[in-house]
């Protein structure tokens, strides 16, 4: 094998688009009472920090972001990045959000990432009424 050849062999694994972290799952799981169990334990251990332990953005850390960490208790339509929308809180978890101090979370495993999906959204109040 000639040595481009090699260094294809070499390198494709390592490809961004094929890391598992990058890419988006298409059809988000079914909410459980397992799979919200699971959320509560990631979020408590990985995001309570910053968004508080009832997701209303008042970690101990968050209060010192500027922009201050989501808050998860506003209706969906008041989520300035998602709008509550599943796929995008997925990929804001994923991949992070620009200009903000939310990270990536890509090397959770893609089930823990649903999971916390599911989880703020249980943090959401209905929308006021007019």
């Amino acid at each position: 094998m000639n040595r481009f050849a090699w260094v294809l062999v070499l390198l494709l694994p390592f490809h961004p688009m094929l890391h598992p972290a990058r890419s988006q799952a298409q059809t988000p799981p079914r909410k459980t009472p397992e799979l919200l169990k699971q959320g509560k334990a990631v979020f408590e251990k990985n995001c309570a920090l910053c968004h508080g332990l009832k997701g209303d953005g008042k970690g101990q850390l968050g209060a010192t972001f500027k922009p201050p960490p989501n808050d998860f208790t506003k209706p969906l339509s008041e989520w300035p990045t998602t709008k509550g929308d599943m796929k995008k809180v997925f990929d804001a978890i994923t991949k992070g959000v620009p200009n903000t101090s939310m990270v990536k979370w890509g090397h959770l495993s893609e089930k823990d990432r649903w999971a916390l999906v599911h989880t703020v959204l249980e943090f959401s109040k209905p929308p006021a009424k007019k």
